[in-house]
């Protein structure tokens, strides 16, 4: 039993898994999945303002917050509590290309030398990328798990068209812009 919270499960297992929450929340709370309109709700919350875009009746959508919070703390358990003490496995493959890229410390899940405030550029880069982040998902009316997971299994094509935006620009940011960054 210890061995199932401590291993990666395997993409046929969580896939199918998070495949059956949209449906299973569309049929027994006629929601649909997605967490970008979350920092709406709190902002309007915690913020009443004279903006338009914070005049709705928030807590329709107050089931958001525990999912939100749900999140952070199941993060928190599979990170800290239940966290697997051995290093990432990575091809040597993998490791030639991010050695390319600067990287040399493979113990963790993200790399320090991105993701750490002990140097200017990733302080810079957590404070432009999560700006970025917000503003994409703003402007593409959600996010990449509510247009990837929820949009997707509607048949949605302004979701289609978004999935393959993330993808392109993911791809484009990593092979064009990232390499010139360390």
């Amino acid at each position: 039993m210890k061995d199932l919270f401590f291993q990666s499960w395997p993409w046929y297992v969580t896939g199918p898994l998070i495949g059956l929450m949209v449906p299973a929340l569309l049929i027994l709370a006629n929601r649909h999945f997605g967490i970008s309109t979350t920092f709406r709700h709190v902002c309007a919350a915690c913020f009443p303002s004279g903006l338009k875009f914070f005049q709705y009746d928030w807590k329709k959508e107050s089931w958001m917050l525990f999912l939100a919070a749900g999140i952070i703390l199941g993060g928190f358990i599979g990170g800290v509590l239940l966290k697997n003490p051995d290093p990432i496995a990575l091809s040597d493959a993998a490791k030639a290309t991010l050695s390319q890229q600067g990287f040399s410390d493979y113990s963790k899940l993200q790399p320090t030398e991105l993701f750490n405030f002990s140097n200017a550029t990733g302080i810079i880069l957590l404070i432009v990328g999560g700006f970025l982040v917000g503003f994409g998902t703003r402007w593409a009316n959600g996010c990449t798990a509510g247009h990837a997971i929820m949009g997707l299994s509607l048949l949605s094509l302004a979701s289609l068209v978004a999935v393959i935006g993330f993808f392109i620009g993911g791809l484009a940011i990593t092979h064009f812009v990232y390499p010139y960054l360390f």
